[in-house]
């Protein structure tokens, strides 16, 4: 059976996209509400992964606004929702089993941000044994001004790594369509 894997789609993206960061697929969210809408239709499962930092200046702390999910991704009652304090939705959290527990062997996987938690969640997973997928439109990345890289040098690599060895990566138009 396969579920899709909302990550860190928070308020903090919203922001950063909102303060001119360097962005690629700022739409993504409306790409993510139409996904969840489809499985949720077909009766598949959603699960929901947040990001929460225990550094109250951080934007993902449970106080910050930029810790709720945005609308995209808000959890219908008896959605689970995995708060994870690493990169990946596996490191720091229960979700390896509970996918197990449910048969669960696929992972569509959209989000936030690409070079970092999206990635980190995907390889996990395709460690772990279980098959992944990205939804390559429906994932935000960011630049790393540190690095002095661009958003799209980073989104570009990231997809490619992943594609290479860890995940099918695939767009919303045929993920909808299966």
């Amino acid at each position: 059976m396969k579920a899709l894997a909302i990550v860190d789609m928070q308020m903090g993206m919203q922001i950063r996209i909102a303060e001119g960061r360097d962005c690629v697929n700022p739409e993504a969210p409306a790409r993510v509400g139409s996904l969840v809408e489809a499985f949720r239709q077909k009766g598949l499962p959603v699960i929901h992964v947040r990001h929460r930092d225990k550094d109250r200046a951080s934007i993902f702390h449970a106080d910050a606004a930029g810790y709720p999910p945005l609308p995209c991704a808000e959890a219908l009652d008896g959605e689970p929702v995995f708060v994870k304090h690493t990169s990946s939705a596996f490191a720091s959290t229960d979700l390896a089993n509970y996918l197990r527990g449910r048969g669960i062997t696929e992972l569509i996987v959209v989000g936030a941000v690409a070079g970092f938690c999206i990635n980190s969640t995907v390889r996990a997973g395709a460690d772990l044994g279980f098959n992944m997928t990205v939804v390559e439109d429906a994932v935000i990345g960011f630049d790393l001004p540190s690095a002095k890289q661009s958003a799209r040098v980073i989104f570009d690599v990231t997809m490619a790594h992943l594609a290479a060895d860890f995940a099918c990566v695939t767009d919303t138009a045929t993920e909808l369509s299966a």
